[in-house]
């Protein structure tokens, strides 16, 4: 073959090399897909903000995602406002091994409220990622905004822990708060250690209406009882401990009268 000859023949190689290659990263970079959810854009201070991390398997056979060399199979990345990397707060603990059958997808909740210090107001960017261990490779999800706001307060109490209760001598701070919605008004409690600072607890105990001030009342074993409108003749009571803990909750029709709190005798809270 002549020179000329050989030029074309080179040219006429170096595409399907390239495509080559391209075809193969591409079917590496899909091997495992990763997607990131979050329930909403919006939270307060403290809120649990649980991310849903849903894992494909397109490798064409099972795989066993676990952790390899100190490396987590799978974690987070957060980034506040100004583009800084917030770390985590709790170091990453082993994960058990997860196996994804082939063409199946699986998913993982994970809580970020307590590994990562995203409680001051802002707007925060997270990415999930997902460590193959059998290729030594991350496979990263899309990136998701989330904003931390204020929200309003509507009512607190500071109380001790009585005798004879874990943590006896020691106090809590109860708060109510609201928070707007672009649809809807919620209320809030929080249960936190103001002395230590430590935050016990912030969850929402339903939508409210602006139908007056929800109700607040305190019984003998210092745990918080809370009942407020939630739609039109539909009232929500719950019960709250000194831990944050979620104790009771339940639902309330209202018939001739509207429901009310009432301290009994014996310094119990009763619904009336």
């Amino acid at each position: 073959m002549n020179r000329r000859g050989r030029t074309l023949f080179y040219r006429a190689r170096r595409p399907v090399v390239a495509i080559g290659v391209f075809v193969f990263a591409v079917t590496a970079r899909a091997q495992i897909q990763v997607e990131l959810k979050l329930p909403r854009l919006q939270y307060i201070a403290y809120e649990p903000i649980v991310a849903k991390l849903a894992i494909t398997n397109l490798a064409g056979r099972d795989v066993d995602l676990r952790d390899g060399e100190g490396q987590p199979w799978f974690g987070f990345e957060i980034t506040g406002r100004e583009g800084q990397s917030i770390g985590r707060v709790a170091a990453s603990k082993p994960e058990g091994t997860l196996r994804v059958p082939a063409g199946k997808t699986v998913t993982q909740k994970t809580n970020l409220t307590p590994l990562f210090p995203i409680h001051d107001f802002g707007t925060y960017r997270v990415r999930a990622h997902v460590y193959f261990a059998d290729l030594n490779k991350f496979f990263y999800s899309q990136t998701k905004v989330f904003q931390v706001t204020d929200a309003r307060p509507v009512w607190q109490k500071t109380v001790g822990i009585p005798e004879g209760s874990s943590g006896a001598g020691n106090t809590r701070t109860y708060s109510l708060l609201s928070n707007r919605f672009p649809d809807h008004t919620a209320l809030y409690v929080r249960v936190e250690d103001k002395n230590s600072g430590v935050v016990y607890a912030t969850y929402s105990l339903g939508r409210i209406i602006a139908f007056g001030e929800p109700q607040a009342e305190l019984d003998r074993a210092n745990q918080l009882h809370v009942l407020h409108c939630a739609a039109p003749r539909s009232w929500a009571y719950s019960l709250v401990g000194l831990n944050g803990e979620l104790l009771r909750h339940s639902a309330l029709m209202e018939t001739k009268t509207r429901p009310r709190l009432r301290h009994a005798a014996d310094g119990a809270v009763l619904v009336m």
